[in-house]
């Protein structure tokens, strides 16, 4: 039995364990611990998994343990459990801005590592998560973290100072679409239509289109789907220019711009 530890068990990391226990891993098989009991205890029960309040107790359990906790907090997490920790355990981070570097100055030596960047889409199994390792992760050590990520969604190798842009274009980007979707239905509703069934209808729409781009990765890039879209004259072409009028491409660049100065800094 593999023990998955989770030190910290806010939205992320409850995210992922909600996915992998929706995948097949046992609730048994992870344990984890966070600072407000109450909730831990809660979330234990709908897991069936162990909760504890002591960070020391979860990295002498684990063989995976998962780091997911504030990047402020990191060093201090990583001083009080480096005593207990096994060589043979992968530590795997996914606080944003943290290098591999960094981690390792708090570790023993030896301690293979890995960062991790998945999204909150994880909870219904539809993440991504980008992964890198440092040199003391073997490739069997890597390929049980890409399989422990595997269970809540697509994982891509990411080298680690390309982690940032991933960040943002994968990380943050699940909130920049949910107000996307949201001011669709704004927009909907406006017009007469009810909110409930404004947001279904244009979460499905941007559901298929996302469908629709993955499947033609091999075949068209997005800007010739949306040359299939877009006739002479019609509605289509009329929105998108009104959007890119008021800055639509140029804002989003923006956004992904401004998350990667932040995760840097």
């Amino acid at each position: 039995m593999t023990t998955l530890g989770f030190i910290g068990a806010g939205s992320m990391a409850s995210a992922i364990m909600h996915g992998l226990v929706s995948s097949g891993t046992p609730g048994g098989d992870i344990i984890f611990s966070r600072r407000n009991a109450d909730a831990g205890n809660q979330l234990a029960t709908d897991l069936h998994a162990r909760f504890t309040t002591d960070n020391s107790e979860v990295a002498t359990a684990s063989h995976i343990l998962v780091l997911a906790v504030k990047p402020y907090l990191i060093a201090s997490i990583l001083d009080e459990i480096s005593p207990h920790l096994s060589p043979g355990t992968i530590v795997v981070s996914v606080a944003a801005g943290v290098s591999l570097t960094d981690l390792a100055e708090h570790l023993p030596a030896g301690q293979p590592i890995v960062r991790a960047m998945p999204n909150v889409n994880s909870h219904i199994g539809m993440g991504m998560t980008g992964l890198c390792a440092n040199d003391l992760a073997t490739p069997e050590h890597f390929a049980v973290v890409e399989e422990l990520f595997s269970a809540v969604g697509e994982v891509a190798t990411v080298p680690e100072h390309l982690f940032s842009a991933f960040s943002a274009i994968a990380g943050c980007s699940p909130a920049w679409t949910y107000t996307y979707i949201d001011a669709l239905a704004r927009a909907a509703l406006a017009e007469g239509m009810t909110k409930r069934e404004a947001v279904r209808c244009a979460a499905q729409a941007v559901l298929g289109s996302a469908r629709m781009v993955l499947d033609s990765l091999d075949t068209a890039v997005p800007a010739e789907l949306v040359d299939r879209v877009t006739s002479p004259g019609g509605t289509t072409i009329a929105g998108l220019l009104a959007m890119e009028d008021a800055g639509f491409s140029s804002a989003v660049i923006a956004g992904v711009r401004a998350a990667v100065a932040r995760d840097k800094e």
